[in-house]
C-alpha cells in the first residue's frame, strides 16, 4: 500500500524538482479512478537527480517487477544512464518519469503545470489538458476510459 502523502512529502522535504502526473494527478482534478503509486516528472538536471537519489535513498527503492536479485543501485549515474523507473520503496511505489508520451519532459510541462495544495503540501500538477494529452498518447485501455473521464470533467468545470 502506498503512502502517498508520505512519498511526496519526502520529494517535497527533498526539495525535489518533479510534476505530479498519473493517476494522483487525475485525482486531484476530480477523478474517482484508484491508483496505486505516485508518478512524477522528474527534471533531470544534475543538482536534482542528486535531490532525489539523497531523498529516496533511505526508503530502500527497489525497481518494480524485476526479477529478484537483479543488481540495482538508485544513484545518479544510474539515473543519468536511464529515463523512467518503477520503484517500490518503503513508503510505496514511485515512477519517477523522466519524459511522458505527450507530453514531453520536466522542461517541456512546467509553464502549463498548475501548482496544487495536495496532502497540505503544494506541488506542481499536470494541467487537466497535459493530463489529457498524456493519457490519450499512451493509449493503454485503462488511459482511454480516464481520457473520456477527465474530458468530462475540464468540460464541466469550464461551463460552470
Amino acid at each position: 500500500m502506498t503512502d502517498f502523502a508520505a512519498l511526496l512529502g519526502v520529494l517535497l522535504d527533498g526539495q525535489v524538482r518533479f510534476i505530479l502526473a498519473g493517476g494522483v494527478a487525475a485525482t486531484v482534478h476530480g477523478s474517482a479512478r484508484l491508483t496505486r503509486d505516485v508518478d512524477v516528472v522528474y527534471d533531470q538536471k544534475t543538482d536534482n537527480i542528486e535531490a532525489l537519489v539523497a531523498a529516496l535513498s533511505s526508503h530502500h527503492p527497489v525497481l518494480r517487477g524485476a526479477p529478484a536479485g537483479l543488481p540495482f543501485k538508485l544513484d545518479a549515474p544510474t539515473l543519468k544512464a536511464g529515463l523512467n523507473f518503477t520503484l517500490t520503496t518503503d513508503l510505496g511505489d514511485l515512477d519517477l518519469l523522466g519524459e511522458i508520451a505527450g507530453g514531453g519532459t520536466y522542461a517541456d510541462l512546467i509553464a502549463r503545470a498548475i501548482r496544487i495544495d495536495v496532502f497540505g503540501r503544494t506541488c506542481l500538477c499536470l494541467s487537466i489538458d497535459q493530463l489529457i494529452a498524456a493519457k490519450r498518447a499512451a493509449g493503454r485501455p485503462k488511459d482511454v476510459e480516464a481520457t473520456a473521464e477527465l474530458e468530462l470533467i475540464r468540460d464541466r468545470t469550464r461551463t460552470s
